[in-house]
């Protein structure tokens, strides 16, 4: 597509060069893949500054380049090379722009859905996934365990990718003949434009507590985050939110959009009641316009009922039909990572991506419900390195008090020193009820294999993970693995 047509829709502040006579095929912000036909988009991050890449781009034949800071690059240096050079005020802002319009708009094509919250984004996308499927549309999944086109499974390192990336994954989605796409759509993506150029059709809020601090600086900076997803919507698109969250009338106060609601109180539209679940799965019963359906399906807690109804509502404005959508609940699957049971004789270990303080506090809430005391409860977690440091102590409070027995650990450490975060975790404790191992795998070893036989092992923090980053690096690591291995020796 030519560059002149590319740049209608984007708000320059200079072009030089020869956009109408300049040919692209593709848009990156990284530098070590452009080349002729291709976009490099300097942005200014948070750990690097791509303006200090825009020589070595221009070395390697780029067609054209976008920036925000053009101090220190003379005009020359971008005319003598034959590269255009396109000043803007929001690199990020810009990168979304371009890639919409380069492939061809793809989510004018796809019933676009959108997922944000806290907690329940992965499994709520998988469910819709799964209800959309049994009616017998091809859908695609952008989220945190993987990306699918159809059944194709493709790997990821982000909730939500980079915009560019965003619009090839849904030009594919579209290409490959799939109606639907459900999106999880992360606070960090919302605050840095990835999703700006997106025309979504339903906009899901889960819940929100405290998380991402480190990014955001506080709560209401979070919460400022999230709230951008439904301003964004059209007065044709639908917000569904769940209204037990005391934050919702602040994240669809200036929306546009169509709303439903979803909850336990007589003001939802959509209203749960008798939510009850064992180790075997989860019961509840949604009243809608005055007729009562019953929904059954094998995840466990109450925040599952809670992602179950969110999915079914938005299957319900996609035309799923309600014998459909409880047939196919029943049915889905365990979700990698989430409350996952992995079990051998009379001991249970969970698995679970609980890696913020309300979502541990919610996940050995469901386990001390489950066994009202009869078993005994052994927590295995640690905290994310150069992540929120203020979580870590709370987080050790809410293991202690929830917990028979406490296994500190390392969880992805990154670049921090593990005994330094684990420090961290120590000062929220009171109860003397923990024991430090540092290394994850001696953690969990002892956890199973020191545990009594009718134990209950809660691995939290990494959940569908199959990594550990220690220095920077990923070494192959998985809960579930390292959990089924030591069962076997029980």
């Amino acid at each position: 597509m030519l560059l002149s047509k590319l740049l209608n829709t984007v708000d320059v502040i200079q072009v030089l060069g020869e956009p109408e006579k300049t040919y692209i095929t593709a848009i990156t912000n990284d530098s070590r893949v452009v080349g002729k036909g291709k976009i490099f988009v300097a942005i200014e991050g948070y750990k690097k500054d791509g303006h200090n890449f825009i020589e070595e781009a221009i070395s390697k034949g780029v067609s054209a380049i976008v920036l925000e800071n053009d101090e220190g690059f003379p005009d020359e240096l971008f005319s003598n090379a034959g590269v255009v050079k396109i000043l803007v005020k929001n690199s990020r802002k810009t990168l979304s722009q371009i890639s919409y319009e380069l492939q061809d708009k793809p989510s004018h094509k796809l019933k676009l859905i959108g997922i944000t919250g806290t907690k329940g984004k992965t499994t709520t996308g998988f469910i819709i996934k799964h209800l959309l499927e049994a009616s017998g549309h091809k859908v695609g999944l952008i989220g945190t365990i993987a990306n699918y086109i159809g059944d194709e499974k493709l790997e990821t390192k982000l909730t939500t990718p980079e915009s560019y990336q965003i619009h090839e994954l849904m030009s594919a989605m579209v290409e490959a003949g799939c109606t639907h796409c459900v999106m999880e759509v992360s606070s960090h993506a919302l605050e840095l434009y990835r999703v700006d150029a997106l025309q979504f059709d339903i906009a899901i809020f889960t819940n929100i507590t405290a998380d991402h601090f480190d990014f955001h600086g506080s709560f209401p900076g979070y919460l400022k985050a999230k709230k951008r997803l439904f301003d964004m919507l059209s007065p044709t698109s639908t917000a569904i939110l769940n209204i037990d969250d005391d934050n919702w009338f602040e994240v669809i106060a200036d929306s546009n959009s169509t709303s439903l609601f979803y909850g336990t109180g007589p003001s939802a539209l959509y209203q749960m009641q008798n939510i009850s679940y064992d180790i075997n799965g989860t019961s509840f019963e949604l009243i809608y316009a005055d007729a009562k359906y019953d929904f059954t399906l094998n995840l466990i807690g109450s925040f599952n009922a809670y992602n179950a109804t969110a999915a079914v509502i938005t299957a319900r404005q996609c035309g799923v039909d309600w014998s459909i959508a409880k047939k196919a609940l029943s049915s889905f699957p365990q979700v990698p990572g989430r409350f996952e049971v992995v079990e051998r004789k009379n001991k249970k270990v969970i698995v679970d991506y609980s890696h913020t303080t309300d979502s541990l506090k919610k996940a050995l809430e469901t386990l001390n419900s489950l066994i009202k005391g009869e078993r005994k409860i052994y927590t295995v977690f640690g905290c994310g390195g150069d992540r929120d440091e203020s979580k870590r102590p709370e987080m050790g409070k809410v293991a202690e008090r929830g917990s028979d027995v406490v296994i500190i650990t390392s969880d992805n450490p990154r670049t921090e020193e593990p005994g330094a975060i684990i420090r961290d975790i120590e000062e929220g404790l009171q109860l003397n009820n923990h024991k430090v191992v540092e290394n994850r795998e001696e953690a969990i070893k002892y956890a199973i294999t020191e545990s009594e036989e009718d134990a209950v092992v809660l691995i939290a923090g990494k959940g569908h993970e199959d990594y550990q980053e220690i220095n920077g690096i990923r070494h192959s690591f998985s809960d579930k693995q390292k959990a089924e291995e030591y069962l076997a020796l029980c």
